[in-house]
């Protein structure tokens, strides 16, 4: 069963942009972009189910993943879309690729390979359940909490995107529960068979190592077309370096036939 997505849709001509955020990320995560984005095109940004103001459900499937944006596509009457995914995104976005080709005028896989990685997000499932459970009274106390399983500054400011307050305390919008049961679903490949033959272009961060070199044999395995662009940053480089993602994306977007 599909679940209706919560989105942000700027309104607007042409073919619109798909944005699909990352792990425990949501669609305001991508706001100073869509600012951006939304002067030259409609953009739909998704909260994926278990995240942002999304239901909860049990099953972190690609293949479930993707057919909720489907869903969520057909109920806004869009035919075809350039989609854009990030991380875990990235993922929903190539198996949304596999599954529905016609539907996408082009892909963009931020970071991440069509395939299964072996680190986990122990460490910050554990911090956000450290918040739910003992509600702490103000955002400082949720980061002090937190602190004690996560060491980086920028990770819990990442993560206090997730916090919302409760009637007894600050709690999390996420499903924790349903992330960690289906986690082996997340860290797997995406969903689907073969390859995805139309217009794509992959993104990667040089100090990341999530698209390694070694990776790229498989990658073109299943993006045979991808053009491949490397920025000076982390896995979270939209955010590390927006000014040059927005050009590398733009420039991509502009040579497509909307």
């Amino acid at each position: 069963m599909t679940l209706a997505l919560h989105h942000i849709d700027t309104g607007g001509d042409g073919t619109p942009l798909v944005v699909i955020h990352g792990l425990l990320g949501s669609a305001d995560n991508w706001r100073s972009h869509i600012k951006k984005w939304q002067e030259q095109r409609r953009v739909i940004a998704v909260d994926l189910r278990n995240h942002g103001r999304s239901p909860h459900a049990s099953g972190m499937g690609y293949a479930d993943m993707a057919r909720d944006v489907l869903a969520l596509l057909d109920e806004l009457n869009v035919a075809k879309a350039h989609v854009l995914g990030h991380s875990m995104g990235g993922k929903v976005a190539i198996t949304l690729a596999r599954l529905a080709p016609e539907r996408l005028a082009s892909l963009v896989v931020a970071d991440v390979a069509p395939q299964a990685y072996g680190h986990g997000h122990d460490r910050e499932l554990g911090a956000l359940r450290r918040v739910r459970d003992e509600r702490p009274a103000d955002r400082r106390q949720a980061d002090a909490l937190m602190a004690d399983h996560i060491d980086e500054r920028a990770t819990r400011l990442f993560l206090a995107t997730n916090l919302v307050r409760g009637e007894d305390g600050m709690t999390v919008r996420v499903g924790l529960d349903q992330i960690a049961e289906d986690y082996a679903s997340i860290s797997g490949e995406p969903d689907g068979e073969g390859a995805f033959e139309g217009p794509t272009l992959v993104v990667r961060g040089s100090r990341s190592p999530y698209v390694t070199d070694a990776m790229l044999p498989a990658l073109r395995e299943v993006l045979p077309t991808a053009e491949l662009e490397t920025l000076e940053a982390g896995h979270w480089l939209h955010a590390e370096q927006p000014e040059a993602f927005q050009a590398v994306v733009n420039g991509f977007l502009a040579r497509q036939a909307d």
